[in-house]
C-alpha cells in the first residue's frame, strides 16, 4: 500500500471498511486470540515469535488421541489418517508454501536440527573451500550451529566465518556488497548460508539473487526460513537454492515447539554419495521393515528424516496447511504488503524523533515485520504498549518487533496500534 491509499484509511471507521472489502477477512474467525485479564481488546502482532492457534487444532489433535486410545499400535495402518505415512499428508501444502516440488520437501524434526543435518551433507570444507557466509547478527542458534560446525571439522570461525556487516550508518545489508563478498571470497566459500528474513530488522534478502551469486563461484547455498515461510512468496525450486530449513510454529502457527521443515532441490535427489546422518524413517519405504543392517536412502528429501514422525505436532500443523491452502500465498501476501505498508505509513505520520523504522521500506525488500528502534533503547515504551494490550515483542539491544499477520489480522489492528503507539509516546 502507497502513501496516498493509506491516506484513505485515516479513521477507525475507514480501516473496518478497508477490513470489510478484504477478501480474506474469514480466515480471522477461524483462530482464537489471547484475551486481556480485563477483557480490554487486543492487538496481536507476534506471529513472527508464536502464531495465533487454529479453531480447528483441536479437533485434528484429538481424532489422533482418539484413535490411539482406540486402536494404539494398530492407528498406524487403521487410523483416520493413517500415522505410518502421515508426514505425507502435509508433503504438498508445505510445498507449496515455500515454492518446490513435493520430492524436495519434508516435515520433520526442528529447525536447527535439520540446519544440523544439513549442513552434514552440504558444507564439505577442504583446503580450499572451507568458509561459510552469514549475516552479521542472525538469530543466534544459526550462529551456534555454524560455529559447531566449524569446529567439527577441525576450523576456527576466526578464519572460516564470513560476516556480513551494513554499511556504517545502516542497519541493513545492501543486496551488491552480499553480491560483492561472495565474488571477493568466492574461491574460498563452501557454504553461503543466511536468513531469508533477519529476524530482528525484519530485512527480507534477495535469494535469488544470492543463489546466483553463490552457483557463479562455486558455493552452496541454503537459507534459513524460520521469518520467512508464511511470510513472503518463495520459489526455492525456481531459485535454484541447494537446501533451506524452517520452523513453523511462527507464521506457519503450527504450535509451540512445531515441526519444522527442510527443502533440497531435486538435483540432490539421488545425490546418494553425499553424507548424511541416517536414521530408519529415511530408509526406502518397500524395505524399511524387513530391518536390514544396509541403509537405503529414500530418493528426495525425505531420504534425510531419522525418526518416525511426531504425529500430534503434525495434526496441529496440518490444520494450519490446510488454511494456507484454502487462502492462497498471492493473496496473502498482497495482504500483507497492504496491512505492512499502511503501518509504515501510520507511525511515519507520528513522527516522533524517539523511534525509527529501521526495516526497509521497499515491500520486496521485507516481509510483513517492521522494527521500530527506540532511542536510547528505552524499554518503558514496550512496556507502555503491552499494558494497552498489544502483543509486541523487545529485541535487544534497542527493538520493537511487530508483525501483522495477513491469514489472521486486520487493518483495524494496524489503526489500533498506531493510535496506541502515538498515546504512550505523548
Amino acid at each position: 500500500m502507497n502513501s496516498s491509499q493509506a491516506q484513505n484509511i485515516s479513521s477507525l471507521a475507514d480501516a473496518e471498511k478497508a477490513d470489510a472489502a478484504d477478501p480474506l477477512r474469514v480466515f480471522r474467525e477461524r483462530f482464537h486470540f489471547p484475551k486481556a485479564s480485563n477483557e480490554m481488546d487486543i492487538v496481536y502482532f507476534t506471529g513472527n515469535s508464536l502464531g495465533l492457534q487454529p479453531h480447528n487444532a483441536r479437533a485434528y489433535v484429538e481424532q489422533e488421541l482418539d484413535d490411539w486410545a482406540r486402536l494404539a499400535v494398530d492407528a498406524h495402518l487403521h487410523a483416520k489418517h493413517p500415522w505410518l505415512p502421515y508426514h505425507e499428508f502435509l508433503t504438498e501444502q508445505m510445498a507449496a508454501i515455500v515454492g518446490a516440488k513435493p520430492v524436495e520437501t519434508v516435515v520433520m524434526n526442528s529447525l536447527t536440527v535439520n540446519l544440523h543435518l544439513m549442513m552434514v551433507s552440504f558444507y564439505r570444507p577442504n583446503e580450499e573451500r572451507y568458509k561459510i557466509v552469514i549475516e552479521k547478527g542472525a538469530f543466534p542458534s544459526d550462529q551456534y550451529a555454524v560455529g559447531s560446525q566449524i569446529r567439527f571439522h577441525g576450523g576456527n570461525t576466526d578464519e572460516s566465518l564470513i560476516e556480513l556487516t551494513p554499511r556504517v550508518g545502516e542497519s541493513t545489508l545492501r543486496t551488491e556488497d552480499i553480491i560483492e563478498t561472495i565474488a571477493r571470497n568466492g574461491d574460498s566459500i563452501a557454504l553461503t548460508l543466511l536468513g531469508g528474513v533477519n529476524y530482528y530488522t525484519g530485512q527480507a534478502f534477495d535469494m535469488k539473487t544470492i543463489t546466483e551469486a553463490g552457483h557463479q563461484n562455486g558455493c552452496i547455498v541454503g537459507f534459513d526460513l524460520a521469518h520467512a515461510a508464511g511470510n513472503l512468496e518463495l520459489q526455492m525450486h525456481d531459485w535454484d537454492v541447494d537446501f533451506a530449513v524452517w520452523c513453523s510454529y511462527k507464521y506457519l502457527n503450527g504450535g509451540p515447539g512445531a515441526v519444522g521443515g527442510a527443502f533440497v532441490h531435486e538435483r540432490h535427489a539421488r545425490s546418494f554419495d553425499l553424507p548424511r546422518f541416517a536414521g530408519w524413517w529415511g530408509h526406502d519405504k518397500e524395505t524399511r521393515f524387513l530391518m536390514g543392517s544396509e541403509f537405503k536412502p529414500i530418493t528426495g528429501a525425505e531420504g534425510w528424516q531419522i525418526s518416525n514422525p511426531p504425529i500430534l505436532q503434525m495434526a496441529a500443523l496440518r490444520a494450519s496447511l490446510e488454511l494456507f491452502d484454502e487462502a492462497g500465498m498471492p493473496a496473502l501476501r498482497a495482504k500483507s504488503e497492504k496491512l505492512t505498508g499502511y503501518l509504515e505509513f501510520l507511525i511515519d505520520q507520528i513522527g516522533d524523533e524517539r523511534i525509527s523504522i529501521i526495516t526497509p521500506s521497499s515491500p520486496a525488500e521485507r516481509g510483513c515485520q517492521l522494527s521500530i528502534r527506540v532511542r536510547n533503547a528505552d524499554r518503558s515504551l514496550h512496556q507502555r504498549i503491552i499494558a494497552r494490550g498489544v502483543y509486541a515483542d523487545w529485541r535487544e539491544p534497542d527493538v520493537i518487533r511487530v508483525a501483522p499477520a495477513p491469514l489472521y489480522n486486520s487493518f483495524t489492528d494496524v489503526y489500533k496500534f498506531a493510535e496506541i503507539l502515538r498515546e504512550c509516546l505523548n
